[in-house]
This record gives C-alpha cells, sequence and structure tokens, in this order.
C-alpha cells in the first residue's frame, strides 16, 4: 500500500487528517464527534453503528469516551478530553452524552476550557443523535446543522 492509499483508507474510514481544511490543498475539515458513555461497550457500538451509517463517502471523525481508564462503568474525563483532541479538525467537536455525570462531566470540561475550541455538548438522543450527527457531519456541515440534526433526532416516533 502506498502512501497515498493509506491516506485514502484512513479518510475513507475516519474522515480527513490532522492539516486538512481551507487552505491546505484538501477537502473542508469534517466536524468530528465524540460519544461519552458509562460503558466502553456502548460508546464503541454506537460510534460502529453511526459510521456504518455515514459510509459512501468520507466519514467524520468519530470517537468513543467510555467508561473508566480500568475498564469498569463510568465517565472519565481524561477519555473524554483524549477523544475530542483525536477528532479534532479545526470545524468543531461535538459531543453526546447517555446519562447523569457523563453529561455533567462535559459541561465540566467545557466550562474549564479543557476541551478544544469550538466543542459543544449536544442535547440529542445518544444513539439516534450520534447517527444523525455523524451523518450530517460526514456531509461537511457546519457545527450548528450537525447540532440541528442530531436534537431533531427527538423528534423520531416510532409508533
Amino acid at each position: 500500500m502506498t502512501a497515498e492509499d493509506a491516506g485514502t483508507a484512513q479518510d475513507a474510514e475516519t474522515g480527513p487528517g490532522p492539516g486538512s481544511g481551507p487552505g491546505s490543498g484538501s477537502s473542508p475539515a469534517l466536524v468530528g464527534v465524540v460519544l461519552v458513555s458509562h460503558s466502553a461497550r456502548v460508546a464503541e457500538a454506537v460510534a460502529e453503528l453511526a459510521r456504518e451509517l455515514a459510509a459512501g463517502g468520507p466519514v467524520a471523525p468519530v470517537a468513543a469516551a467510555g467508561g473508566t481508564a480500568v475498564g469498569g462503568l463510568g465517565t472519565s474525563a481524561e477519555r473524554i478530553v483524549a477523544a475530542a483532541r483525536e477528532v479534532d479538525r479545526g470545524a468543531g467537536v461535538a459531543l453526546l452524552a447517555d446519562l447523569g455525570s457523563s453529561v455533567l462531566t462535559v459541561k465540566a470540561l467545557l466550562m474549564e476550557d479543557e476541551l478544544p475550541q469550538g466543542s459543544r455538548l449536544l442535547d440529542a438522543p445518544f444513539v439516534e443523535g450520534a447517527v444523525a450527527a455523524v451523518v450530517t457531519a460526514s456531509t461537511g456541515a457546519p457545527l450548528a446543522a450537525v447540532e440541528a440534526a442530531a436534537a431533531e433526532a427527538y423528534t423520531y416516533r416510532k409508533t
């Protein structure tokens, strides 16, 4: 595999890498998405589902930040910060959280300016909102449109 092939494979899986965007000669930077859950398995599974449903072109960078550093249930500020930095391409970072303390941890990190500039906690259902956010971010939409698409998932009716 050539370096160019490797870059193409990386772009297809996670979106453009660092340094892409306006003025870099490549496609515009995509909004990154972080999925914060008390469970690493839940966060990874939802991230995988969202990536698969957004496939067909470049997929926005998505990272799961679930569980504690020792593998238990809980929320890790360090994992959230690392995930946000991992997906940050300069177009903003959308964070979706599952329950109570994960929401509070993201809010605290935002208040303390621990997350990349342009990071935003989205008020959206975790699974449907994650899919909507990743699909929308993968189109190159700005953070405000990603947030609106995720929030709109509250209106999805199943009956």
